[in-house]
């Protein structure tokens, strides 16, 4: 789960009932009773989960399959009428709703409207956004939708150096939307949504690390993220993205000038016990590792979420992440615990 300030932490809290409270007694029990025994106990649903408003982006990013257009799997945009049969199902335990996966979600045409309906079953709601489509009425609208935390990415605070990675982005765009988002929430009073200036830290932006606190608080965000890169060849690091400050890096350089990954590798995962995946098409896979759809554990189409939940796939998933996890080819570049905050 992602970290709150206090104002996130009391909409957060607002949104507990006895039945979410229980829930989630449920899942930390069962995982610590797991760890104990060296297998899988799978009590409860999952807290949070992310669905995905579509495959689609307007941007070509370098370590991204929506923007390199190098999915195996079609692409699509989530359906109202599915999205609202999931939901149905499941909101008496969720707390966590993540509109993001893969692609833009403002390109989605119905995107906030699935965000009110969440945001009615008073679900907390976020999405992660490169803020290109933040016109004057979609600002208005996300502030109306109920949205509670809105993700920016925003990975240089010059053109010149965002650009190296938000491939076929405008920074000033992204500085009009967010600027909208923050007059809109004070002309309609609103606390929500939470707005984060997020900063995928990566060696060509490195040196804007102080520029970029000082440029969220002019434009008015109320929280900067530093978030350490994926990158998939990390070994060699062909488009020389690792950056040198260690803090920021998933991965640490050997004597032998390449890199492995930091990540211990033990074998149990908190994020696979509380939460999961769903595709714009309704797959459920383990995790937002999981870019392509690999280990697709169910499908919504013929099942119900529940169901997937405690099917036979997900069950083999989780008895070989606590046997070998480091024979799951998600897990070897998995950043649990990488990741940098900055109020």
């Amino acid at each position: 789960m992602p970290r709150f300030n206090f104002h996130d932490t009391v909409n957060l809290l607002s949104k507990l009932s006895l039945r979410r409270v229980w829930n989630g007694v449920k899942l930390l029990s069962g995982f610590y009773v797991g760890r104990m025994m060296n297998r899988p106990v799978q009590w409860g649903f999952p807290v949070s989960l992310s669905v995905e408003p579509t495959t689609s982006c307007n941007l070509r990013c370098p370590e991204c399959p929506s923007g390199l257009r190098a999915f195996t799997r079609p692409t699509g945009m989530l359906q109202p009428d599915f999205f609202k049969n999931t939901i149905d199902e499941v909101y008496r335990e969720l707390l966590y709703l993540i509109f993001y996966f893969q692609g833009e979600p403002y390109l989605n045409p119905d995107f906030l409207k699935m965000v009110r309906y969440a945001a009615d079953k008073k679900i907390y709601t976020a999405t992660s956004t490169n803020a290109h489509y933040l016109t004057d009425a979609l600002a208005r609208q996300t502030v109306e939708s109920g949205l509670d935390r809105l993700i920016i990415s925003i990975d240089g605070t010059t053109q010149d150096v965002y650009e190296q990675y938000r491939v076929g982005g405008d920074l000033e765009k992204v500085l009009e939307g967010t600027r909208r988002m923050v007059e809109w929430k004070k002309t309609l009073g609103s606390k929500t949504p939470f707005i984060i200036f997020q900063f995928l830290v990566v060696k060509p932006n490195e040196h804007q690390i102080a520029d970029v606190k000082r440029l969220a608080n002019t434009v008015g965000v109320d929280q900067v993220r530093f978030k350490t890169a994926q990158v998939y060849e990390y070994e060699t690091d062909p488009n020389g993205l690792i950056p040198t400050i260690d803090k920021y890096s998933r991965y640490r350089k050997t004597a032998d000038g390449k890199y492995v990954a930091k990540n211990k590798m033990a074998n149990h995962c908190w994020k696979m016990q509380h939460a999961s995946v769903i595709t714009w098409d309704g797959l459920v896979v383990p995790c937002c590792f999981d870019k392509d759809a690999l280990h697709q554990l169910g499908d919504l189409k013929q099942q119900s979420f529940k169901s997937v939940w405690r099917n036979k796939n997900y069950q083999e998933f989780r008895a070989e992440l606590h046997k070998s996890r480091k024979n799951i080819d998600i897990c070897a570049n998995c950043s649990e615990g990488v990741s940098v905050w900055k109020d």
